[in-house]
């Protein structure tokens, strides 16, 4: 009788813990969350996951928006890494052009917003307005477009003709050894958009007892502070900067479009979503597009898991 009730009673924690963590415990606890969260994940499924999948899809299809789908398997994908000689260009130009601005951007985003944190409220408020205009500013290109005009006019030109660098203006974006470090010039100019805000954020959400105890605990210099307090501090922004600083350097499109032409001289500001627009929208090759964008999609992935890993190490 004795070994029965305490059975029983062993049993019973087990569950009751297991009524709790059953699906409809957890909806009748934590039911007004989800239908806040509703919504959003609706929005998220219809115009992110649905499309995903479709592309991912279609990738395997040879599809010409007038006629249904054929089935092709790898075809695509064979086609894309072995056949066509300007996919790997614009891979090579894509994957180049990520290395040099996404590490820099990202650290820029970050040094810029360390410094403007130290400044007085109304200071840090107009001095982030300045920095985060280029991201936000519509035309920008055509700004640049000014500057690096190939004729006398351009105000590049128009000084290096009076300080007598050269004697005839530059043609900027007909000859290849130009046009890809100006695309990475303004790429870093336009990079300090939602990152940047990020960070500022998450720099005056740190808890300032942390350098009190900092402090006490033998840390002498805003170096070590900054490894072992703010970094680890702040890792969710950290994490969220570097997911939006790699989308945007491997996704480059319309500034290359904008400045270089379509194409670009030689294809040398050819990346892999310029790739993915002439299949897509100048041919309408959908299949053949989406292999395109599913390859991207992996490469983005991939990257994003590794950057992830390293930000585990921050602070360690």
């Amino acid at each position: 009788m004795s070994m029965q009730t305490s059975r029983n009673s062993i049993r019973e924690p087990i569950l009751t813990r297991k009524s709790e963590t059953s699906i409809s415990h957890v909806w009748k606890r934590h039911k007004e969350k989800y239908l806040l969260l509703l919504p959003f994940s609706v929005i998220f499924v219809v115009f992110t996951v649905i499309p995903v999948l479709t592309s991912i899809v279609l990738s395997f299809t040879s599809f010409n928006m007038l006629e249904l789908p054929k089935f092709v398997g790898f075809g695509n994908y064979i086609n894309l890494l072995v056949n066509d000689e300007i996919f790997l260009v614009a891979v090579k130009n894509t994957l180049f052009f990520a290395l040099i601005t996404g590490p820099i951007s990202y650290i820029m985003c970050f040094v810029f917003s360390w410094l403007i944190n130290e400044l007085t409220p109304k200071v840090r408020a107009v001095m982030t307005l300045v920095f985060y205009a280029p991201s936000i500013s519509g035309n920008a290109y055509l700004i640049w477009k000014l500057i690096f005009s190939s004729d006398m006019y351009g105000y590049s030109n128009a000084w290096l003709l009076r300080l007598g660098f050269i004697s005839e203006p530059i043609l900027w974006f007909d000859k290849k050894e130009y046009v890809f470090p100006i695309l990475i010039l303004v790429q870093l100019w336009l990079s300090l958009g939602v990152s940047f805000l990020a960070f500022i954020a998450g720099l005056q959400n740190v808890d300032r007892t942390l350098y009190e105890a900092g402090q006490i605990d033998g840390i002498r210099n805003r170096w070590q502070e900054l490894w072992f307090i703010t970094l680890p501090s702040m890792k969710p922004q950290l994490l969220f900067g570097a997911v939006m600083q790699i989308t945007s350097s491997l996704s480059v499109s319309q500034l290359s479009i904008e400045l270089a032409g379509f194409p670009s001289v030689e294809y040398s500001g050819h990346t892999i979503l310029t790739h993915l627009h002439d299949y897509g929208f100048i041919r309408y090759e959908m299949g053949y597009a989406s292999a395109i964008a599913t390859v991207l999609f992996f490469i983005m992935v991939f990257t994003n898991i590794i950057v992830q890993k390293a930000l585990r190490r921050v602070g360690v």
